[in-house]
């Protein structure tokens, strides 16, 4: 069978779904396509050229190649194709995005026939997407004295492929539609049960909300055409728990515009709002598309004759509405006055979405055009010698004079880019940022091998000190869909010069620990930047920044990111924390102190700076990580030096450990990073540069100094699934003590694992059973217990230390890499499950707990349907908590009381945490950035 009968045998199955026939990214696929168009009396002809108009992918694709070097036939006469004039093959070129097709248009704009060369150059005056080879080509011809290549440079030079472009309507209609009411994760738009498909645009798609909003979202737009719905969260914030590229990309697709005619199923600039605006990194990722993302303020807090608010029973401020944004309300966005109107009544200011910079990405088509597009103009000027014209909004920069800095100021300042101020930058400043860290994990990986070939981009930059592609998010079970996407990935990103954890060679066993722990290990310098394709990339050395699969790409193709430099609110302790005590109700505590003494959540959109320097950086991680879910946008683990030297050691040993694998690649990597923490350690014992710390007159959003005395008992993030208020359910902000549930909460399955435990947790597990089975003679489990290791260093260290061998005495269930499960679990029985390290459970999109289930978990997911759907009869929770509450929890069948707690962890040492004695601050210094050009 010929590829082609292949591809429409996949095309009637994909009719059976509703869905149109999948993209072409194939060269061989297309080789066929193309025999078929040049064969005049063929009868798939007809098909085959609306398959190579409309169904190829772009970029640097197998069949992007293909496609370019055909049209290229096409432009010289070479082959003819009455349907493609050479006319036509110059403007499919142009939609390409770069790569081979801009390798064609400058093999035709550079060549000795004036006919193709100058109208490629007027294509290529169009493009941004460059790359060095490809200006090398112009800076070698222009010197040659070549007119063509100066005619483009002077184009590039002034940024002509956007000043260009049209500007962006001054109003634009649209209809409203409420997704839901509350905070919306992105698991509403794009669900983590369907991972497996995000790479497959259309059909990802057919999984956003429901097939019933689906079809209100298209009744809008034919009720109101001509005009965007937006999609809204009534009550809460927009695209809260992680940036998820496909949540945009979903909304996109059914409530945006296509970005081009010839490329199927990429739709960009759609609109989304919020009552609270827009998580952080969700709206990075409307950036991406070029879309619109709005504070409502709809809802504000009812005050009384005192100004004060209201309160509910609850003790929550109650919310009156200024104005309505039920479904199918007509709004009209101003986009010069920044302005939301209903009709001439003006609803809200909206400035904060029509930012200089917010509005070149809207005119530009998105973000990755107006990075692009500045390199290329910069290049250009510099090889023609002229001044660089001042074409897009400058960049906001923000010092003040006499204020020391915090320390993501500090980090910030030390890797700018092309800042033109003298004086350190404060929080507002708009920066470019050398990144040192890029992580890509398995489920939006393979978005992100799209993002790349869409850019044209073939290999990482080298500025970038290490990437690592995880296999974590697929570990639990090796199913066929697995097995279909992920060696590709791999593959994929291994050719392009990551750290992969599967070798595509099969020399070295997968490795499927969690991303952040990776990440969190190769990250050897507290001043470094990463960047990571998912929300708990939360490292506790340096800062960390959760981002959507394209800005994932665009690290890792160009090693830079462009983003304000965030606020920060600081957090220190004091008094002392009892000894029955969890590290992870010091979290919780956190949180809960926050919500009290503010109100208001400070940490929103901010960055956490934490002054806990008396962990090492595995148990730092658990506070980190957890600031996801507080809804921060990083957070900074502020260190001693004598524990940033000795995390760093380890960190040391477990890259040694990668490579002792096989896992270093040709460029060395890995040695690399050890390199970098040698000289680390170096600087730090040395005097020369001691650990990271904020300066003492360095000024905070706010600070929170969270008292340890006030933690008297385990805490648990509850759901609330039930609450009368919806906007209140599924939060991460009811925190409440153990004795709350009186001893009586009924669990239906325990999880220990993901990214928020660390060995610590693992040894505590083995403890508490000895003990348990010499207070009650044995071990009987009410409830399920699950047990994922994030890593296999955890397992090896608990093997050596005997800890490994407790757990499997009291386990049913042990992994085996060497027969890894193929299908899901659906059913559970009341055993200890030891699950191979990964993210299990609080992914998802594998294993899940049976519906309508109470679980109590380690993990940081709360959100509903992920690691628990709902019945018809009863809604799954997913409550979290410390790992000794969890075990116990599934020991008993039930939440425990505290006298139950208190002796199930008797003479453990839960946690070494106390508060350093000293302020970790340091006198102002001066930074000097990286580069000033």
């Amino acid at each position: 069978m010929s590829l082609y009968s292949e591809y429409l045998q996949e095309i009637e199955n994909r009719k059976g779904q509703g869905l149109h026939p999948k993209p072409i990214d194939s060269d061989a696929l297309l080789s066929e396509i193309i025999a078929q168009i040049k064969d005049t009396g063929n009868e798939y002809r007809a098909d085959s050229l609306n398959f190579f108009i409309y169904n190829t992918l772009p970029g640097t694709t197998s069949a992007a190649v293909v496609k370019a070097k055909f049209l290229k036939e096409i432009i010289l006469s070479e082959s003819v194709v009455a349907e493609i004039t050479p006319t036509f093959a110059f403007e499919l070129l142009s939609h390409m995005k770069g790569g081979p097709s801009v390798e064609v248009l400058l093999d035709l704009a550079l060549s000795d026939n004036t006919s193709v060369a100058v109208p490629a150059a007027d294509v290529l005056k169009t493009q941004v997407f460059l790359y060095e080879a490809d200006m090398e080509r112009l800076e070698v011809a222009f010197k040659a004295g070549n007119t063509i290549a100066q005619d483009i440079l002077q184009s590039y030079a002034a940024a002509e492929f956007f000043t260009k472009l049209p500007e962006i309507d001054e109003e634009i209609g649209v209809v409203t539609y409420i997704a839901a009411e509350g905070d919306i994760s992105t698991d509403l738009l794009s669900p983590g049960n369907q991972a497996h498909s995000r790479s497959d645009r259309e059909l990802h798609g057919k999984c956003m909300i429901s097939p019933e909003a689906q079809v209100e979202i298209q009744e809008l737009q034919k009720q109101h055409p001509g005009k965007k719905v937006m999609l809204i969260a009534e009550k809460g914030t927009m695209g809260v728990g992680s940036s998820r590229m496909s949540g945009v990309n979903n909304v996109a697709l059914w409530a945006g515009k296509q970005a081009s005619p010839y490329i199927p199923f990429v739709n960009f600039a759609p609109v989304v709002a919020g009552t609270n605006g827009i998580s952080p990194i969700f709206l990075t990722t409307v950036g991406v598309t070029g879309g619109i993302g709005l504070d409502l303020k709809n809802w504000v807090k009812k005050l009384d004759a005192n100004g004060n608010p209201i309160m509910n029973e609850n003790g929550d401020p109650v919310l009156e509405q200024t104005y309505s944004v039920e479904t199918g309300t007509v709004l009209t966005i101003n986009t010069k006055e920044k302005k939301l109107y209903n009709g001439d009544k003006e609803l809200a200011d909206i400035s904060s979405a029509f930012t200089p910079q917010s509005v070149e990405f809207m005119k530009a088509g998105g973000s990755y055009a107006i990075v692009f597009g500045k390199k290329l103009q910069t290049f250009a000027a510099e090889t023609l010698g002229v001044p660089l014209e001042l074409v897009y909004a400058p960049s906001k920069e923000i010092s003040h004079k006499g204020q020391g800095l915090t320390a993501v100021e500090k980090i910030f300042n030390k890797n700018a880019v092309g800042v033109m101020s003298k004086a350190a930058l404060h929080a507002g400043s708009d920066v470019r940022v050398q990144v040192n860290i890029v992580g890509s994990q398995d489920t939006t990986g393979l978005m992100t091998s799209q993002e790349l070939e869409s850019m044209a981009a073939t290999v990482i930059s080298p500025i970038v000190d290490g990437a690592y592609q995880s296999g974590c998010h697929t570990a639990s079970v090796w199913d066929s869909k697995a097995q279909a996407n992920i060696p590709k990935l791999m593959q994929f990103m291994n050719k392009f010069g990551l750290i992969t954890a599967r070798d595509p060679k099969g020399v070295y066993r997968p490795m499927t620990d969690v991303i952040h722990k990776v990440l969190n290990d190769i990250t050897v310098d507290d001043w470094a930047i990463i960047i990571g394709g998912d929300s708990h990339t939360r490292m506790s050395k340096g800062v960390a920044f959760g981002a959507d699969s394209g800005t994932v790409g665009l690290a890792l193709a160009t090693g830079e990111a462009t983003m304000p430099i965030p606020e920060s609110v600081k957090v220190t302790f004091k008094g002392h924390l009892k000894d029955y005590m969890d590290f992870r109700d010091v979290v919780h505590a956190t949180q809960a102190q926050m919500l009290k003494q503010f109100g208001d959540n400070v940490f929103q959109g901010r960055v956490i700076e934490v002054h806990i320097g008396t962990l090492l950086s595995d148990q730092a991680f658990t506070f980190t990580d957890w600031t996801a879910e507080m809804k921060a946008k990083a957070s900074i683990c502020i260190s001693q030096d004598d524990t940033l030297i000795e995390s760093l050691e380890i960190s040391k040993s477990r890259i040694q450990i990668m490579i002792d694998k096989g896992m270093d690649n040709a460029i060395q990597t890995l040695k690399g990073l050890i390199k970098i923490a040698d000289k680390r350690i170096g600087e730090i014992k040395s005097g020369e540069k001691a650990a990271l710390a904020p300066d003492n007159n360095a000024k905070y959003f706010a600070e929170l100094v969270v008292d340890l005395d006030q933690i008297d008992e385990p805490m648990i993030a509850d759901p609330d699934v039930n609450n009368a208020d919806v906007s209140k359910r599924y939060t991460h902000d009811t925190i409440r003590p153990v004795s709350f549930y009186k001893g009586e909460k009924k669990i239906d399955l325990g999880f220990v694992g993901s990214c928020m435990v660390h060995k610590g947790d693992m040894k505590i597990i083995s403890q508490m059973l000895k003990n348990l089975e010499e207070q009650n003679g044995t071990i009987n489990f009410k409830a399920p217990l699950v047990i994922a290791p994030p890593t296999y260093n955890i397992v090896d260290e608990l093997k050596a230390e005997g800890d490994w061998d407790v757990l499997k005495k009291y386990a049913g269930f042990e992994f085996n890499d060497d027969a890894p499960k193929e299908s899901a679990r659906t059913k559970y029985e009341n055993i200890m499950y030891l699950e191979r390290p990964g993210c299990n459970l609080c992914m998802g999109n594998q294993e899940k707990a049976e519906k309508g289930d109470t679980v109590i978990a380690t993990s940081t997911r709360l959100f509903q349907g992920r690691v628990v759907e709902d019945t018809a009869e009863k809604k799954g929770e997913s409550l979290l908590s410390s790992t000794p509450i969890v075990v116990l929890s599934t020991i008993l069948g039930r939440t425990p009381t505290m006298e139950e707690y208190k002796n199930a962890v008797k003479g453990i040492k839960l946690t070494d945490f106390a508060p350093p004695l000293d302020a970790m601050t340091t006198e102002p210094v001066e930074f000097i950035p990286v580069s000033n050009v």
